[in-house]
């Protein structure tokens, strides 16, 4: 059935609004919700901050242009990337350390993805596990992400598990093989790892806890610090994903490529998509927003290419510019955390059927058709 924006808007005036509206209204309430540090972590960015800003202004450059009497009664949201269906032209980002914003942590996020037929990307940092998540979204589509670390053995399990539980593409983030700089973070001392928060994948996995004398049950500490011990990897070259593309048999997509010369370069290396990146403006300060690099990464690729985006996406109008540049969809990160902060599984919810329908109300008045359908003729 066709999702109508138009209903949930038609709801929240007859009954009134359950849920911020505004994505400004729903971090505030994030924020009254947690603990400093862990507010923190999921708000900050690197340094002064300078990439997080340049994200959200790369979408307001952007302008659209509306056309009237498309007679567009009917409109599609939904795509397909690499053979993986969604109601929206968006996905669920893969965020760490989930349960630091909620106890149900990744579950919550992953039922709440589940319900709205929008993929779940899992980040390997997680608080539950490739197979706990895969429980309790069934059939609903998901995808893995993957933190190239530096034992190759517990990256291949990783990859066979994910592959097993029904995972159907495997995400490799490129831009995270050493800590940024996040000013919040150090001034409160916080890395939630340190305690266990987010090592499931690890805890959880055989050639893991094989390295360990103690099982994380045991020794959380001991375990903990040996998962953060596998994460500086500088030493990775494009030769070394020659190799890891040889290992995996899902589609294979890399996460965090901001230039063309190396989006040429993983293509000739075999990846199936890229996701254009600077991981929420949390790694490099001062560096090119996300939605700018899509562009030169676009044009680099050509338009048969599988290219997303991320990195500032707040309103349908954001989703829409991108769709409107031929991304193939976008990946949605703070503001679903923000929504699971306030209200877990139903706050996520919440944060997804609002973005719907915006995107859908906003199609209908751009006089598109379908999201898939906008091109730059959308686009002053």
């Amino acid at each position: 059935m066709r999702f109508d924006g138009s209903q949930v808007q038609t709801a929240i005036y007859l009954t009134g609004a359950e849920w911020p509206i505004a994505p400004a209204e729903w971090e505030t309430r994030a924020e009254n919700a947690l603990d400093p540090p862990a507010f923190g972590y999921i708000a900050g960015g690197a340094g002064s901050e300078l990439t997080m800003r340049a994200n959200r202004e790369a979408f307001e450059r952007v302008r659209l242009r509306p056309r009237m009497l498309a007679g567009n009664l009917d409109r599609d949201l939904s795509v397909e990337v690499l053979g993986t269906h969604s109601a929206a032209p968006f996905l669920l980002a893969p965020i760490g350390v989930l349960s630091i914003a909620h106890p149900d942590g990744e579950l919550a996020a992953a039922r709440a993805a589940a319900a709205a037929g929008v993929p779940f990307v899992l980040s390997s940092a997680a608080s539950h596990s490739i197979e706990e998540i895969a429980q309790a979204m069934g059939d609903a589509p998901r995808w893995f992400q993957l933190y190239w670390i530096n034992d190759r053995e517990i990256v291949g399990s990783f990859v066979d598990r994910a592959a097993a539980a029904g995972y159907s593409a495997i995400v490799i983030t490129l831009d995270t093989l050493t800590l940024g700089w996040r000013p919040r973070d150090l001034a409160n001392a916080y890395l939630p790892f340190i305690t266990g928060d987010g090592c499931a994948q690890f805890f959880s996995d055989p050639v893991f806890r094989d390295r360990l004398q103690q099982p994380p049950e045991e020794d959380v500490l001991t375990a903990a610090a040996t998962m953060l011990s596998t994460f500086p990897n500088l030493g990775l070259t494009w030769d070394d994903l020659a190799l890891l593309r040889e290992l995996i048999d899902l589609p294979l997509l890399v996460k965090g490529v901001l230039t063309a010369e190396d989006a040429v370069r993983a293509r000739e290396l075999g990846v199936d998509g890229v996701i254009v990146s600077n991981h929420g403006g949390r790694q490099v300060d001062g560096a090119v927003a996300a939605l700018d690099a899509y562009v030169e990464v676009r044009e680099a690729l050509g338009d048969d290419a599988t290219v997303l985006v991320d990195g500032g996406i707040r309103t349908g109008a954001d989703v829409l510019k991108a769709m409107a540049l031929g991304a193939a969809a976008v990946l949605v990160g703070r503001p679903y955390a923000y929504g699971l902060a306030v209200g877990g599984q139903q706050g996520v919810e919440a944060v997804i059927r609002q973005l719907l329908a915006e995107t859908d109300i906003t199609l209908a008045l751009l006089g598109g058709r379908s999201a898939r359908g906008l091109d730059r003729s959308f686009l002053a």
